[in-house]
C-alpha cells in the first residue's frame, strides 16, 4: 500500500476531512463569548477556557486555508470569521502588539512578550483576507507583519529577561517562521520588499544557524553567528530544523533554485538520521549538538508536530528530487506516526507520547496544541501525494 500514492492520498484526505476538522468544528468554537476553546480532552470536552493567541490565529488560518484551497464551504469560512472577530476585538494592546493569552471573555492574561502571537495573527488575517476579499483584514495582516520586522532584533522587547551583553544570543525560531510567513502574505506586499525579506531569512537559516560541521540546525547562536558552547548554543530541536526545510523547499521552488532545494533535502535527511530513536522509533524532541545532557526534561518525548512536519518535508523532498532515501524515510515515519498518534475512537490525534511511544497525555488540545499542525500536515501531504499519484497513473 505504501507504494500506492493514490491510496495514501485518500488516507490523509479522509483523516483531515472526516476526523480532524469535524472534531474542531464540533468542540472548539465558543458560541457564547467568541473565539475558540483549545483545551480539549480526548473526547472533546473543554477542560480550561483560557484562549491563547497563537492557537486562535492558527485556527483562523486553518479554516481560511481549507476554504481557499479545498472547497468553498461556507461553514469553514464562518468558523474562521468567528475567530477573527474575537481576535480583532480583544487580541491587541494599545500599541498593536498581540497578547499571549486571554481569559474566556477576552480580557488579557499575559502581556505581548511573544512575537509568535503576532506571526500567527498575520497568517490568520492574511489568509482570511484572501478568502473574503476584505481589505480591513489585509491591513491588519500587513501592519502586524511590518511590526514583526521592526522587532526582529529584539523580539521580546521590554519583556526580555536576559541580562544584555553577557551572552547575547539570537534564536532560530523567528527567521524560520518568516520564511513561511513571507509566502503566506506575499499577495499583500510589494514584490521587492518580499524578495528582500525572503533573501535575508534564507541566509539566516541556511548560513547562520546551519552548522556545516554536523549538518544540523542550531536553535541559538551568538549575535555574530558563531557557536556558543552553552545549553542554549548546543540545543538542537529536530522538529524545528526539519519543518524549516520544507519552508526552504517552497522558497527554492518560488526562486527556481535547484541548489537551494537540494541543500534543504540533504539537511532534512541529516537531521532525521541524527535524531531518530533507534531503540523505540520516533524523533527525539530535544538534543545536544555535542551529545551532552540537555536541560529540557521532556527531551525524549515524541510529539505530534515533530512527526507531522517531518512527513511534510520528506514527501516534498521526494516529490521534488525523487531521492529514494526520502521515500524510504517517509514510509518509516508514516508507519510510526499512524500507529501511535491518531485516535480512531474519538477523532483528532494525541499530541504527547513518552519515549516508548505510549500516550503520555490524552488531551487533543491545550496551551500549545491546537487546530494547526495535524490538519496542516494532513492537507500538505495529501496534496503532494495526489500529484505523485497522478504521475504514477500517467
Amino acid at each position: 500500500m505504501l507504494n500506492d500514492f493514490s491510496t495514501l492520498a485518500e488516507q490523509y484526505k479522509k483523516e483531515l476531512l472526516n476526523s480532524v476538522i469535524p472534531f474542531w468544528e464540533k468542540f472548539s468554537p465558543d458560541k457564547e463569548h467568541g473565539g475558540y476553546f483549545t483545551c480539549l480532552d480526548r473526547t472533546g470536552e473543554v477542560y480550561d477556557t483560557d484562549k491563547f493567541i497563537w492557537l486562535q490565529g492558527r485556527q483562523i488560518w486553518m479554516f481560511s486555508t481549507l476554504y481557499n484551497n479545498v472547497e468553498k464551504n461556507e461553514a469553514w469560512l464562518q468558523t474562521a470569521v468567528h475567530g477573527a472577530d474575537f481576535l480583532e476585538k480583544h487580541g491587541r494592546d494599545k500599541n498593536g502588539d498581540w497578547y499571549f493569552s486571554l481569559n474566556r471573555e477576552g480580557r488579557p492574561l499575559i502581556v505581548p512578550y511573544n512575537i509568535f502571537s503576532d506571526c500567527f495573527a498575520t497568517m490568520a488575517f492574511g489568509q482570511l483576507a484572501k478568502a473574503t476579499g476584505n481589505d480591513h483584514y489585509s491591513r491588519i495582516a500587513v501592519n502586524t507583519f511590518r511590526n514583526i520586522l521592526s522587532r526582529e532584533n529584539n523580539p521580546k522587547g521590554v519583556y526580555n529577561k536576559t541580562i544584555g551583553g553577557t551572552r547575547p544570543l539570537k534564536g532560530f525560531s523567528l527567521p524560520m517562521i518568516l520564511c513561511n510567513l513571507s509566502l503566506e502574505i506575499e499577495h499583500l506586499l510589494d514584490r521587492s520588499f518580499v524578495d528582500e525579506t525572503i533573501d535575508r531569512c534564507i541566509h539566516e537559516v541556511m548560513e547562520v544557524f546551519y552548522d556545516r560541521e554536523t549538518g544540523l540546525i542550531r536553535e541559538n547562536v551568538n549575535t555574530d553567528g558563531s557557536f556558543s558552547d552553552s545549553f542554549e548554543g548546543r540545543l538542537i530541536n529536530p522538529g524545528h530544523g526539519i519543518e524549516a526545510m520544507w519552508f526552504i523547499m517552497d522558497l527554492a521552488v518560488r526562486n527556481n533554485s535547484r541548489d537551494l532545494l537540494e541543500r534543504a533535502v540533504r539537511i532534512t535527511l541529516d537531521i532525521l538520521n541524527y535524531s531518530w530513536d533507534n531503540e523505540y522509533g520516533g524523533i527525539f524532541y530535544f538534543m545536544d549538538i555535542k551529545g551532552k545532557p540537555v536541560q529540557q526534561l521532556e527531551w525524549d518525548q515524541k510529539l505530534w508536530w515533530v512527526h507531522m512536519e517531518t512527513l511534510i518535508s520528506l514527501i516534498k523532498a521526494y516529490y521534488h528530487t525523487r531521492e529514494p532515501e526520502c521515500l524510504r524515510w517517509f514510509k518509516t515515519l508514516h508507519e510510526y506516526t499512524w500507529t501511535h498518534f491518531p485516535d480512531p475512537a474519538y477523532g483528532e490525534w494525541y499530541g504527547y507520547l513518552n519515549r516508548r511511544g505510549e500516550v503520555l497525555l490524552p488531551l487533543k488540545g491545550g496551551k500549545w496544541k491546537g487546530c494547526f499542525h495535524v490538519p496542516r500536515g494532513l492537507y500538505q501531504v495529501w496534496r503532494i501525494l495526489e500529484k505523485l499519484s497522478a504521475e504514477q497513473a500517467g
